[in-house]
C-alpha cells in the first residue's frame, strides 16, 4: 500500500533559501565555513572532554552528547543545501525526503532531552551541593542519555510511519531547504488530522515539558541563589550555568519564534531564514559559548594547544 501511495511521487523538489543567483557563490562559501566550523568545534568538544580527566563529570557528560548532537543535527540538512546550492539540482528522492525529515526531528527532540538533562544537573550542583555526587550517579546519567535517545526514537519513528501513509498531489515542491514535516503535510492528499493531532500530542512531550522542566530548574536555582549572602557566591553560582543559560535561550528562543509567533503568511522567506537559526546557527554557536564562557573548557584547550607544541618541537 506504501508502494501506491507514493508511486507517483518518486521525488520532491527543495526550494532552498530566498538568494539570488548573484548571491548563491558568496552564500555557499559563508555556510560551507559555518558548517565546518561546527563540525570542527562540537568534535574538538567532545575531545577535551574525553583526554582532560578533570571534565570526566556529569555535566560534559551530557555536554559531549549534545556536541555529537549538533554535528549530526547539522549533517542532516546543510550538506544537501550546500549540494543543492552549488549544482542547481533542487531534487530529493522520496526515500531521501523522509530519511532526512526522521533524522531531523530526531536530533531536535535529542537536543531538547539533553538540555534538559543539563539543567537537572545544575540544579543538582546548586541546589544541593553537597549530595551532588550521590545523586548524579554514573548509572543515572547513562540512564538519562539513554532514555533521550529512545524517546525521541520514538517521536521521531511515529511521524516517519503515519507520513509513510499518506499520499501526494501533482505538486511536489517545498518552499523550504529541507525536507520540514509540516511542509509535506501541506503537498498531501490525504486526511493529515491524525498527523497534526501527534504532532501536537508528541510537540508538548519533546519541547514544551522539557521547556517547563529546564523553567522549574532555573527557578529553583533563582531561589537558591538569592538565599547565597555574598556576592561572590552568586558569580560563582551563575558561572556554573552561565553556559548552558545562554544555550537554551538561544535554542528555544529561535524555535519559540519560528513556531509560536509565526510571520505573517505572505512572508514565508521570513519562516526559512528562521528556521536557519536554530538549524545552522545554533549549533555552530554552542561550542563559542561552551569553550569561552566556560573555564574548565579554556583550561582543557590550553592545555591541549601546549601539548600540541611541545609536540612538534
Amino acid at each position: 500500500m506504501r508502494s501506491d501511495n507514493h508511486s507517483s511521487m518518486s521525488e520532491f523538489l527543495l526550494l532552498g533559501l530566498p538568494i539570488r543567483p548573484e548571491q548563491q557563490g558568496v552564500f555557499f562559501a559563508l555556510f560551507l565555513g559555518m558548517y565546518l566550523t561546527t563540525v570542527l568545534g562540537n568534535l574538538l568538544i567532545i575531545l577535551l572532554i574525553r583526554l582532560d580527566s578533570r571534565l570526566h563529570t556529569p555535566m560534559y557528560f551530557f555536554l559531549s552528547h549534545l556536541a555529537f548532537s549538533d554535528v549530526a543535527f547539522s549533517s542532516v540538512t546543510v550538506p544537501k543545501m550546500l549540494m543543492s546550492m552549488q549544482t542547481q539540482d533542487q531534487s530529493i528522492p522520496y526515500a531521501g525526503c523522509i530519511t532526512q525529515m526522521y533524522f531531523f526531528i530526531f536530533f531536535t527532540d535529542l537536543d531538547n532531552f539533553l538540555l534538559t538533562a543539563m539543567a537537572y544537573d545544575r540544579y543538582v550542583a546548586i541546589c544541593h551541593p553537597l549530595h551532588y555526587t550521590t545523586i548524579l550517579r554514573e548509572e543515572l546519567c547513562a540512564l538519562l542519555v539513554a532514555v533521550s535517545w529512545i524517546l525521541s526514537w520514538a517521536s521521531a519513528l511515529s511521524h516517519t510511519l503515519l507520513l509513510a501513509q499518506l499520499s501526494f498531489c501533482a505538486d511536489n515542491t517545498i518552499s523550504h531547504f529541507f525536507c520540514d514535516l509540516a511542509a509535506l503535510l501541506k503537498l498531501s492528499c490525504s486526511d493529515t488530522s491524525l498527523n497534526e493531532l501527534v504532532i501536537f500530542t508528541v510537540g508538548v512531550a519533546v519541547i514544551t515539558l522539557p521547556l517547563i522542566c529546564i523553567l522549574v530548574s532555573y527557578g529553583c536555582i533563582g531561589a537558591t541563589i538569592l538565599k547565597v549572602p555574598s556576592a561572590k557566591g552568586i558569580c560563582k553560582a551563575l558561572s556554573t550555568c552561565g553556559s548552558h543559560l545562554s544555550v537554551v535561550s538561544l535554542y528555544y528562543g529561535t524555535i519559540i519564534g519560528l513556531y509560536f509567533f509565526p510571520s505573517s503568511s505572505a512572508s514565508c522567506d521570513k519562516g526559512t531564514i528562521a528556521s536557519v537559526m536554530y538549524t545552522v546557527v545554533t549549533p555552530l554557536l554552542n561550542p563559542f559559548i561552551y569553550c569561552l564562557r566556560n573555564r574548565d573548557m579554556k583550561r582543557a584547550l590550553e592545555k591541549l594547544l601546549h601539548k600540541a607544541m611541545i609536540s612538534s618541537q
